[in-house]
């Protein structure tokens, strides 16, 4: 990545944290004095190569213009929509107040508050011109099971060719933009902006981030990442 590309990072924060199981959206829960969206947005800000940050939250989200980083003057906000495809979607338009088509824009989950600027800056050093993610390579054994459901085993799967997709996610914005859209229109199954890239013909490069990297999804998930943070601190002192 080029040291005079211009580079920007959207954030999509409209989901509820259904499985969570708590009273209000997982990116509000607090670790260590501060709500995952403070200890996630502070890592993206540390990074001087993103521009602005664009955060995409859900309708009604009353908490989050309570909190001290939604007036930052590198952080905007936008709404964000049914899937979290629309609300990166409608987050891609909004930074086009800002950005060109050309520009590139590193997609992070708000529920990944442990992400390393080490890894940010990995990730810009190993992009291609069809864009990178950070991932892990699989460690454990992979079963795949039938089309039909059932939970039985039908082969194992080759896992030096299986990667665990993380985020952020580094692409264009008019390419991603196009490709999101496209991917939409035809009913493609978008479970990160990678895939819809796939769908688009794309090969996005694989850059291996660190495994602390986790998304917070269960109530089990909140603790980890807790343990993490305070790791990370001991380790080097700072967020690197």
């Amino acid at each position: 990545m080029p040291a005079d590309v211009r580079v920007f990072a959207l954030v999509p924060a409209g989901g509820s944290g259904a499985r969570m199981g708590a009273p209000l959206p997982k990116q509000y829960l607090s670790l260590h004095g501060m709500t995952l969206a403070e200890h996630t947005l502070a890592r993206l800000l540390a990074c001087a190569r993103i521009e602005r940050i664009m955060v995409a939250v859900g309708e009604g989200d009353h908490w989050w213009p309570a909190l001290p980083v939604a007036g930052h003057p590198r952080v905007s906000t936008t709404a964000g929509g049914a899937e979290r495809a629309h609300s990166v979607l409608n987050g891609l338009k909004a930074l086009g107040q800002w950005a060109r088509d050309s520009d590139w824009v590193l997609v992070h989950d708000m529920a990944r508050p442990c992400l390393r600027v080490s890894d940010i800056h990995k990730l810009l050093a190993g992009c291609t011109a069809e864009g990178a993610i950070l991932a892990l390579p699989v460690a454990d054994t992979v079963k795949q099971s039938p089309d039909t459901g059932a939970a039985v085993i039908s082969t194992t799967l080759p896992r030096a060719q299986i990667w665990r997709a993380l985020t952020p996610q580094l692409f264009p914005i008019g390419a991603l933009r196009t490709a999101l859209a496209q991917a939409l229109a035809d009913g493609h199954e978008i479970t990160d902006e990678a895939s819809a890239m796939e769908a688009a013909g794309w090969h996005p490069a694989l850059v291996t981030g660190q495994a602390d990297n986790i998304k917070v999804t269960w109530p089990a998930d909140l603790a980890l990442a807790g343990f993490y943070l305070r790791q990370q601190q001991r380790d080097t002192g700072s967020t690197s």
